[in-house]
């Protein structure tokens, strides 16, 4: 039996919420992957009001993990290969504040490694404009409608076909010479 007390969270907005879930959802020590909406300052937020661009939350992926067996270190490096993180209009071809990247930490300790992480990012040169993904304090999470949930293996065909026709897939590999 898991000891879940060692269980932490980590929030990450990447644009759609549907393209962040499967990334992280197949590695040992994720206990749940949940998409939802955080950051904004609406209650209980429905898909067509944040998509509304009115509530002031960006689609998000809330991860449980056990640090023990997958690091938050490891969780950004996973994070990192599903965005662009040069864009501040959005996320590939889903514009607005709602599709906005941005970490979302919950200790001193997660801001810390983010804030580490994007300076690495930087200095690395992988990206010749700004790295613009905000590094926030984590608020209030809401989950998604359940026709959100596990999108990707709901409607797989569909999952695939968004992420390819939305720049996503083409993107990740030209940049990081992987696709998943």
């Amino acid at each position: 039996m898991a000891d879940h007390s060692i269980y932490q969270k980590a929030t990450f907005a990447g644009g759609c919420f549907w393209c962040m879930v499967k990334p992280f959802d197949s590695y040992e020590g994720i206990e749940s992957v949940i998409s939802g909406y955080t950051g904004g300052e609406t209650e209980n937020p429905t898909y067509e009001e944040v998509c509304s661009e009115t509530t002031g939350h960006y689609e998000a992926v809330q991860i449980t993990f056990n640090p023990e067996v997958f690091s938050y270190e490891k969780l950004l490096e996973v994070f990192w290969q599903q965005i662009d993180p040069t864009d501040s209009g959005g996320q590939f071809f889903d514009r607005g504040h709602s599709y906005k990247t941005a970490i979302f930490y919950h200790s001193e300790e997660q801001k810390e490694a983010a804030l580490a992480s994007r300076q690495t990012l930087e200095n690395s040169d992988r990206f010749k404009q700004t790295i613009v993904t905000d590094i926030l304090p984590a608020k209030p999470f809401y989950p998604a409608e359940d026709y959100h949930q596990d999108y990707y293996r709901k409607n797989p065909l569909r999952y695939k076909m968004y992420r390819k026709g939305s720049g996503r897939e083409a993107y990740i590999q030209s940049h990081w010479g992987n696709s998943e």
